[in-house]
């Protein structure tokens, strides 16, 4: 039978369970970082990202309206962090639309959701029904923890070439500049919560398995980016 974790082990393993399906190591990601991919690429990437990160405020909002008064820490947090999405400064999605124009497509497309993949509507529909469902220490570690907080890791390696090797200008990757700081700040307070909150052994077990299955589902939707857009032109290339 199992039993409560002490802070540092659950902190562990929730690490572990993102490490393990961690989109870094992606076939899409690996090759973004190895210079492999088009403007082109990019531009579907922009068309699917923003139906994935556009309604991020939308998640949290479920997640807020399902915590009890009496965590104001909590509350504080998520309504900081969907300030931040919509209000504080530039809005995000006006970043990746920014983006998206450079590598050739148009904001019309970009919000256009019939421009997604199904793969992608997959992890928009879970998250959807991840914020509306679970309780709130769960919901955090599935969209905080499980996805959130593997953007800086990502971007990271994924930045550089942006501007070396794919020739784009530092105004036109802002929005992955900004998310290398502001989603490692929201992963740590999401880490924070998720540690304070899931004080059961069942929500604890309840987190260490929605962190595995949000990565894994992040995985699938940019795997489903690699099958539809950029592995049969690699393959022809390498021809």
């Amino acid at each position: 039978m199992a039993e409560l974790l002490t802070r540092e082990e659950f902190r562990n393993q929730l690490e572990e369970a993102v490490k393990g399906n961690h989109s870094q190591a992606s076939p899409f990601s690996v090759a973004w970082s190895e210079g492999k991919l088009k403007r082109e690429h990019f531009a579907k990437w922009a068309e699917n990202h923003y139906h994935y990160v556009g309604p991020f405020a939308d998640y949290l909002g479920y997640i807020y309206s399902s915590i009890p008064d009496q965590f104001t820490d909590a509350k504080d947090f998520l309504l900081q962090n969907m300030w931040e999405e919509e209000l504080g400064g530039d809005r995000h999605t006006d970043l990746l639309i920014r983006f998206a124009e450079a590598c050739g497509t148009t904001a019309d497309r970009v919000q256009n959701p019939k421009n997604m993949l199904p793969s992608t509507l997959g992890l928009q529909s879970w998250c959807y029904a991840v914020a509306m469902r679970e309780h709130f220490a769960v919901a955090t570690a599935a969209l905080i923890v499980g996805l959130e907080s593997q953007v800086p890791d990502i971007y990271r390696k994924q930045t550089p070439p942006l501007k070396e090797k794919y020739g784009f200008t530092e105004e036109e990757v802002e929005f992955f500049d900004l998310h290398i700081v502001s989603d490692e700040i929201h992963g740590e307070r999401g880490y924070q919560l998720v540690l304070t909150y899931a004080d059961t052994v069942e929500l604890q077990q309840r987190c260490l398995d929605i962190v595995r299955t949000g990565a894994q589902m992040r995985w699938m939707y940019m795997d489903g980016l690699y099958r539809a857009y950029v592995q049969r032109d690699l393959e022809t290339a390498e021809v």
